[in-house]
């Protein structure tokens, strides 16, 4: 099979995304930086799943981006 998924990019336009939130004024800084490590998380698990196997029937809900206050 065939996976055209390119996690550094997803990370990188997540980045960028995160970015323009706190240029914008959506996002404080405080809470950018914790988006930004929550970000860093996903990907690290991301990763970690793609270059494992893929466990059939377990699904887990994604972590949010910004953690509640």
């Amino acid at each position: 099979m065939t996976y055209n998924f390119d996690p550094e990019r997803w990370l990188e336009n997540e980045r960028l995304r995160l970015e323009q939130r706190r240029h914008t004024g959506e996002l404080s800084e405080e809470a950018a930086a914790r988006a930004a490590e929550a970000l860093e998380r996903r990907y690290e698990a991301m990763v970690a799943r793609l270059d494992g196997t893929f466990p059939v029937g377990q699904r887990r809900p994604p972590e949010p981006l910004v953690p509640p206050r």
